[in-house]
């Protein structure tokens, strides 16, 4: 009986940690649930094209890079949405992943958008390699790098 109750209480003991451990992947810290908040502010600064919207979220250094090789500053970047010659008229994010190390967080997802660039619709596919670095109280749009989903 001794054996009986040894062996159920390594059995117990064994399913707790590996609860522990399975469980543990799915809690966010605060600095993950902020830096998720910024990324859905990204979002929705793209889509409405709101000059002030878009300036808050991206840090003065921006380094934007586009899936053709163009790279741009804060002021291209923030230019090219707000006069509509970048106009997202819709932005998806799917298979989001996010690292953060003290107050730089990397964030990589895909994008799917629909786009209305100079008037003509369009859809792209795109993996997106997001950098934030904490500016005071904000995560602020450090560096932005897309390659075409094939």
């Amino acid at each position: 009986m001794l054996l009986n109750s040894i062996f159920v209480m390594k059995k117990a003991g064994l399913l707790i940690l590996i609860l522990t451990f399975s469980l543990g992947g799915f809690t966010q810290s605060k600095k993950d649930v902020e830096v998720i908040s910024a990324v859905e502010k990204l979002r929705l600064a793209m889509i409405s094209g709101i000059k002030e919207d878009l300036e808050s979220i991206v840090h003065d250094s921006l380094s934007y890079g586009h899936s053709n090789g163009t790279i741009e500053g804060k002021y291209e970047f923030v230019e090219k949405i707000v006069s509509g010659k970048s106009d997202f008229v819709s932005i998806e994010l799917n298979s989001q992943t996010i690292s953060v190390q003290k107050d730089i967080a990397i964030v990589r997802h895909n994008l799917v958008a629909n786009i209305n660039d100079g008037g003509k619709p369009a859809e792209v596919k795109l993996k997106i390699l997001l950098v934030f670095t904490k500016t005071g109280k904000d995560w602020k749009l450090l560096a932005r790098q897309a390659v075409k989903l094939v």
